[in-house]
């Protein structure tokens, strides 16, 4: 797990998540074969939260590109095949469905959770304000969640606020953000 993932995974079981990170999917031979990927190996998900609380099942794609341009809208609306490649979960609806389901039938019949799930991108940068505006708009329309970085800074200030946690992101929260003049 990369640090950003690590960040995203302690802010969610901050808010009162149960989180796993790194979760592989088990497909079967003919769900690889149905999402055109017959040889692919498991399918893996950078973090899956679950919150008792809701019965909600969120699936979180991280991309940090802090030191980069940042995501942008054409990822997602299909106008950018090369850079749709690495969303592949926002991009491919077959896909998406598919490893949704197994991941579903899979918690649920480990006795993880009810199967319903929520598809969440974390990332730590956009790249402009009319992709920010766009992706908002376009998440939106799918029912998707995106936790941009005003949603990262809101949560890591409500980290800095609370008790002791030894959590990297927590430590680094309360340094950067306590007593911190706004």
């Amino acid at each position: 797990m990369d640090a950003f993932e690590q960040s995203v995974s302690e802010i969610l079981w901050m808010e009162g998540y149960w989180v796993r990170t790194s979760i592989k999917v088990e497909l079967t031979k003919e769900e690889k074969r149905l999402i055109g990927r017959p040889s692919s190996p498991r399918w893996e998900l950078d973090i899956v939260a679950y919150s008792g609380r809701d019965n909600l099942l969120k699936i979180v794609e991280c991309k940090s590109y802090l030191d980069s341009r940042g995501v942008a809208l054409r990822a997602f609306d299909g106008s950018d095949e090369k850079s749709a490649e690495r969303f592949k979960l926002f991009a491919d609806g077959k896909l998406r469905a598919v490893v949704f389901e197994r991941l579903r039938l899979q918690f649920a019949e480990s006795g993880a959770c009810r199967p319903n799930a929520k598809l969440c991108l974390a990332c730590g940068r956009i790249a402009s304000d009319a992709d920010r505006t766009g992706l908002q708009r376009h998440f939106a329309e799918k029912n998707w969640e995106l936790w941009d970085e005003p949603w990262l800074r809101e949560r890591l200030k409500r980290m800095s606020d609370q008790g002791y946690e030894n959590q990297v992101s927590a430590v680094v929260a309360k340094l950067l953000l306590r007593g911190r003049v706004e």
